[in-house]
């Protein structure tokens, strides 16, 4: 029994680790995504961050869209437990599908051995 608490605990610490993972992924993602917006609006010209270049319009685009993109995989694959409604609805379709096939199956051989 004690062997299955650790195991038990282990598993909440991996799944813990996940989490904070994910959320620390989330944090970044919006925070590099504002300061591409506040760089793209023209904010740190003139300013303490003086950029003597002008930022293209493209990374204002490309990256929240394709690390989004990375941050929903992510996300999908940490709270892949939280969707199990999906499988749930799944495997109660099979099962409503081999029932009805049994009872079609039981009507066709009733009349087959009339």
């Amino acid at each position: 029994m004690e062997d299955l608490d650790k195991i038990k605990y282990k598993r909440a610490k991996k799944k813990i680790k996940e989490i904070k993972g994910f959320y620390s992924h989330l944090t970044v993602y919006i925070v590099i995504n504002i300061l591409l917006l506040l760089m793209h609006m023209g904010l740190f010209h003139n300013g303490f961050f003086d950029f003597n270049f002008e930022v293209p319009t493209w990374p204002m685009f490309t990256t929240p869209f394709f690390w989004g993109i990375g941050l929903l995989f992510h996300g999908l694959y940490v709270f892949q437990d939280k969707f199990s409604f999906f499988k749930n609805w799944e495997e109660r379709k099979i099962r409503e599908f081999m029932e009805k096939d049994e009872e079609e199956l039981k009507r066709t051989n009733k009349w087959n051995k009339q």
